[in-house]
């Protein structure tokens, strides 16, 4: 009996996989799957609460996986692509500049990206070579890269927070011959120009006095663009296939400075063609993009909607929690991009009338806490969260909570949670020299370079991708990507982020790599100890940054150190709280030791040490009290 009430489970799975258009091999051997798995009541619970949900992911997955690989057998790359976008609907307004109010046609677009290639060509740049892009969020900056693309030039997208020696590494290891900086962000340019390569040819957009534009040796750009040719360019000797490099987004890692990610033009389809299937965006969809363009969410999920499935994109400069529900009103948005802290800061403004006048149905993004996801979707009516887990470079995404992986056929997509040593990250293996399935534990992914869903391109420097490569993982002699993330997964196989593994912590929607902000307060202060860590705030995401800095003099000046950091750091980057202490903890080969101060935390109750905290209102470290570590605890006191 207890085989024909299976029997009979499988039956009705294979006939409802038949019925969403899944082909009859995948149909069948799910039925296989479940009916094998059907041993314990408990997994036909899991398969049945799970059943539809896989089969849309499976769906989803066989749709982007057919399209990839028709893409692949044509030849196409994203300007081809976007070639096909424009013959569909050329007088579609494309991205829209909510700042200024310009819109542009997607004919527009590609018009003003076919000038940008043929200015390249002009250049004597050719396919391979790199120009980085340094500016902030407009559509010239999607147009630059774009008409790069086309001649087969790779941009690298520089993040525009950057400083000093940040800057001219992220500038430096991606080769680039040739920089684009925004006028905006001359005084950057000016930090650093004499420590660029003096050859590298530099143009600038928008309005910049010839004086300044000579002191930094660069050209403007917007009179070139408007006098060159609209025309396509002629194909290039060797045109980029869809597994050949588009673009370096930087990304922190886990160590070190900033590192260039590798993305390829079928990774770019990729994550664009899962966000628009998943969370079932619509060609008639306005998505509100208020996340920088040097990031994937904003460059990649967001406009890449717009270049691959013809959705108009608006552009903002730089997210405003005040007018972010009056700009969807305005452009009659439907679709919004998020990170976990937009959400916040949206729900800690003041009610007013536009935040349920919009038409917004879907958000999309990440980093968004169960609390904050309910009080969203209630006090703003958005119906629909679209969540999902990934980076840049990783070949491990997932959607759902912090994504899903089913239960009723683990192996169809080959990720899984491992045991490692959560102190040094270090991967702990079983008898045979393999991965020990664990959780929580850290994800991973299984590498096939075939494959565009599996593939991993890694980063400009080879040391830097070879450390996110592990072998025999699944089984002897696989290759497997590290994301470094620490998950934990539920009976229903949703996974939920647990912690952010290495030597990087995420705050206000950007990794902070800590070996980095520790090298340059190490130069702020003589090269004195400094270890730099995250800390949990009740009721913020992420981690606020730690510094504990060594002082065995009492020397140490609050107002000059916060005058320092300022011109040194990006604001999210900037250490929330301070520990001064007579030393660091240091190993026996001079590594800082953090495990104990991480416990700790900025608790003054736990240490004789001072403990300052940044107060951006007062623009000032004040020393933290028993009073304002319980206003901090409580809320009380704004981050």
């Amino acid at each position: 009996m207890r085989n024909v009430v299976c029997a009979s489970v499988s039956l009705g799975a294979l006939g409802l996989l038949r019925l969403y258009g899944v082909s009859w091999s995948w149909s069948v051997a799910a039925g296989i799957g479940l009916y094998l798995g059907t041993n314990s009541w408990r997994y036909f619970y899991v398969a049945a609460r799970t059943a539809r949900r896989d089969v849309k992911g499976l769906y989803v997955l066989l749709r982007v996986k057919m399209a990839l690989w028709r893409h692949m057998r044509n030849g196409s790359n994203i300007p081809t692509i976007f070639a096909e976008t424009v013959r569909l609907h050329p007088n579609k307004p494309a991205l829209i500049h909510e700042t200024t109010g310009e819109a542009w046609t997607f004919t527009q677009l590609d018009l003003i990206s076919n000038s940008v290639a043929h200015w390249a060509r002009a250049q004597g740049w050719a396919s391979g070579d790199v120009v980085a892009i340094f500016m902030e969020s407009r559509p010239l900056q999607v147009a630059l890269w774009l008409g790069l693309a086309k001649v087969g030039v790779e941009a690298a997208l520089i993040n525009f927070n950057l400083r000093r020696d940040a800057l001219i590494h992220c500038v430096g290891v991606s080769g680039a011959r040739g920089i684009v900086f925004g006028a905006e962000l001359a005084d950057a340019m000016s930090e650093v120009s004499s420590s660029l390569d003096q050859s590298m040819t530099r143009f600038c957009t928008g309005e910049l006095g010839a004086e300044h534009l000579a002191s930094l040796s660069a050209r403007a750009l917007d009179p070139v663009l408007a006098s060159a040719s609209h025309l396509p360019p002629t194909p290039s000797l060797s045109p980029k296939g869809f597994n050949d490099q588009l673009f370096y987004i930087y990304t922190s890692g886990t160590t070190g400075m900033p590192k260039a990610a590798i993305v390829v033009h079928s990774r770019y389809y990729r994550i664009a063609a899962f966000g628009y299937y998943a969370f079932d965006i619509r060609p008639d969809d306005i998505i509100y993009d208020c996340l920088p363009l040097y990031h994937s969410a904003g460059n990649i999920m967001g406009v890449g909607q717009c270049l691959i499935n013809g959705v108009t994109v608006v552009v903002k400069t730089k997210f405003s929690a005040s007018r972010f529900w009056e700009d969807c009103i305005k452009y009659n948005c439907t679709v919004v991009q998020y990170i976990g802290e937009i959400c916040r800061y949206l729900l800690s403004q003041p009610s007013r009338p536009s935040e349920r006048g919009h038409r917004v149905r879907l958000a999309v993004g990440n980093g968004l806490r169960p609390n904050v996801w309910e009080a969203f979707t209630k006090r703003f009516a958005v119906r629909q969260i679209g969540e999902f887990y990934g980076a840049t470079e990783c070949n491990c995404s997932i959607v759902g909570s912090c994504g899903f992986n089913s239960r009723i056929l683990p192996n169809i997509y080959p990720i899984r949670l491992v045991k490692v040593d959560e102190d040094t990250m270090e991967l702990v293996r079983g008898s045979q020299g393999l991965c020990v399935p664990w959780e929580p534990g850290l994800l991973v992914g299984r590498i096939n370079q075939k494959d565009p869903l599996r593939r991993f391109d890694g980063y400009a420097n080879q040391d830097a991708t070879r450390k996110k490569i592990a072998q025999n993982v699944f089984k002897k002699n696989d290759t497997a990507y590290l994301s470094g993330d620490v998950l934990v997964m539920d009976e229903l196989g949703y996974m939920y982020f647990k912690d952010r593994g290495g030597d990087t912590f995420r705050w206000r929607g950007e990794n902070v790599s800590t070996t980095e902000v520790e090298g340059t307060l190490s130069g702020l202060l003589d090269q004195t100890d400094v270890a730099v860590y995250g800390v949990a705030v009740p009721g913020v995401e992420g981690k606020a940054g730690m510094a504990a800095i060594a002082d065995s003099t009492g020397s140490f000046n609050s107002k000059t150190f916060l005058k320092e950091v300022q011109q040194a750091l990006p604001p999210y980057a900037r250490p929330v709280f301070l520990r001064i202490a007579p030393q660091v903890d240091t190993t026996g080969t001079f590594k800082i030791q953090k495990t104990r101060l991480q416990k700790e935390g900025f608790d003054p109750r736990l240490t004789t040490d001072q403990i300052y905290f940044l107060n951006s209102r007062a623009a000032q470290y004040q020393p933290v009290d028993e009073e304002l570590y319980a206003a901090l605890l409580d809320g009380r006191m704004s981050l």
